[in-house]
């Protein structure tokens, strides 16, 4: 049981299981906000405008992101139709190509062992598989990520032929290309600097005259250049925009308001690395080692990766929990190539270190409830959640303790095994149970019991508030009243889209009430109240904790 990497039918039937539950659970979910409704509202505006230039959300001009994620959202619209399984499928895909192509890239550069670990280690990562079961931008852009890191490994290698280190230097251009075409300049800029970095700590400066640059740059310029110079020339405010507004003043300033102490990243890697917080320190003490023999050191090149592009988004103003996650495969590898030659005790210690985090997970569940600090009536759907969350830690706990048990005889396949799978299940447990919780959230229900209200000409008004996905599932856009937020470059753009004041709506509210024109609003409760109390016409037609939605007739 020692040389599981080595039997063919045993690592392609995992693959397989692997592949069909990764696909599966895509569609168990409903679209939860902000990211998962803006994002899938998109790439639905994309595809039934048709313009695939001008990126829009709500039908206003939205240059915060480039295009890839709401491109490839819309195909897979317009080849399978709308769904929510649908708006997952470009994420899930590079979250599950990630692993694949991370435990390649192991195989080619530190041996089958390695390559079979790294893809265990990278595919069971609570952080990796929660964000590849979620639209999200920070998927796309770590999966070109990783076709530039594994490529850049394969190419760099020692004893690569001329004809793989320049197709595979290719690839790479090609990825940080996407990686642009992703989420901006980080797709060149990070593994840019990373290379910078590598060249002068391991004196490769050779290394430089082995990528393929002048073949390399022609390639990268024409894949990521042209949607650029299109946008720009159909739409002059968005080179601004996009390069100084989303580039400079996002990392510098406070603007966004997405601040987070230094300590931020530290508190989304521990829980993002498990089930392997046990062995992540020993991975990259070991890495810090130079290697001896051959002139490429990937270790090293990983370890920078990994170090750099942490400390980089540290150091930023703004600060969300993805925005570290293209360091997951370099991590997986670093872990892959130190458990290929741990010790018993080592393993061991990892192993108990699972069981540690499953026990505490459970007893953690208690606390849950505590969560519906703003809406306490939602404290039965975090009850309901509980369940889940304990059958996790049970999980968590118990491939801890098997592990332990196959570290203790020395079945060191049969122990990164029994941790992968304990971590996988246990993550796909936390995310399938959220479902109540997250319908709730993104106002599904509510939704739904909009629609036999509405006509093809009916308006529909969101008072104070941008309900991120009850446009994707209503099937249209809203018309905003006093909301300006993520809206307001578009909006001076094209101020007639919106209503700027509540006054305003209310004078139109009342003529629409006058002249028998049905219209529908989108309310906060508090809002609501507020209008009530100021004698506005309103029939309620559906309400939850969180919104109100009101029909004039």
């Amino acid at each position: 049981m020692n040389d599981l990497y080595n039997s063919k039918k045993f690592v392609w039937t995992l693959l397989a299981a692997f592949i069909i539950v990764w696909l599966y659970v895509l569609g168990v979910r409903t679209l939860v906000p902000p990211d998962e409704g803006r994002y899938a509202e998109m790439a639905r505006e994309m595809f039934v405008n048709g313009d695939w230039i001008t990126t829009r959300l709500n039908g206003i001009k939205y240059f915060e992101k480039p295009p890839l994620q709401t491109w490839m959202n819309a195909a897979s619209f317009a080849v399978f139709g709308l769904g929510e399984w649908q708006a997952r499928l470009w994420t899930g895909l590079c979250g599950l190509g990630g692993v694949i192509l991370t435990g390649y890239a192991g195989n080619r550069v530190f041996g089958a062992r390695a390559g079979f670990y790294a893809a265990l280690a990278l595919g069971s990562s609570l952080f990796w598989v929660a964000s590849g079961q979620i639209d999200s931008l920070d998927m796309s852009l770590s999966g070109m990520m990783t076709i530039v890191l594994c490529a850049v490994l394969i190419a760099q290698r020692d004893g690569a032929s001329d004809g793989e280190r320049r197709n595979w230097m290719l690839l790479c251009w090609t990825g940080m290309a996407l990686a642009v075409l992703a989420k901006g300049l980080i797709g060149l800029v990070l593994p840019g600097a990373v290379l910078v970095l590598y060249s002068a700590l391991s004196g490769d400066i050779a290394i430089w005259k082995r990528l393929h640059l002048g073949k390399g740059l022609l390639l990268f310029f024409a894949v990521a250049t042209p949607w650029f110079v299109l946008v720009a020339l159909r739409n002059p405010e968005q080179p601004h925009f996009f390069f100084v507004h989303e580039h400079w003043e996002r990392f510098f300033l406070k603007t966004h308001h997405r601040e987070g102490a230094w300590y931020y990243f530290f508190a989304m890697l521990i829980p993002g690395i498990v089930p392997w917080l046990g062995v992540l320190p020993q991975a990259l003490w070991g890495a810090v080692r130079r290697e001896r023999s051959g002139v490429f050191q990937p270790k090293l090149m990983l370890l920078i990766w990994a170090v750099f592009i942490f400390f980089f988004f540290s150091y930023s103003s703004s600060k969300l929990p993805g925005y570290i996650l293209p360091i997951f495969p370099a991590l997986a590898l670093l872990i892959a190539v130190y458990l290929e030659n741990a010790s018993r005790r080592n393993r061991m210690i990892a192993a108990g270190l699972l069981v540690l985090i499953g026990v505490g997970g459970v007893a953690a569940v208690p606390q849950m409830v505590h969560m519906a600090v703003r809406h306490h009536e939602e404290t039965a759907l975090l009850e309901a959640y509980q369940p889940w969350v304990l059958m996790a830690g049970i999980i968590a706990a118990a491939g801890g303790a098997l592990a332990l048990l196959h570290a203790r005889h020395l079945r060191r396949d049969l122990t990164v095994l029994t941790m992968a799978v304990a971590g996988f299940i246990a993550t796909q447990l936390i995310l399938t149970g959220f479902e109540p919780y997250g319908k709730m959230r993104a106002g599904k229900v509510v939704a739904m019991k909009m629609l036999p209200e509405l006509k093809p000409d009916t308006k529909i008004y969101s008072v104070d508030t941008y309900e991120q996905s009850m446009t994707f599932y209503l099937q249209r856009t809203v018309v905003l009243v006093d909301y300006w937020d993520e809206f307001t470059f578009g909006l001076r753009q094209q101020p007639e889209l919106s209503i700027p004041t509540v006054e305003q709506f209310v004078v139109l509210w009342n003529q629409h009430t006058a002249q028998g024109v049905k219209a529908l609003a989108i309310l906060s409760p508090e809002k609501y109240a507020e209008l009530k109390e100021d004698g506005l016409t309103m029939r309620v037609v559906a309400e939850d904790t969180r919104r109100v939605v009101v029909a004039n007739l």
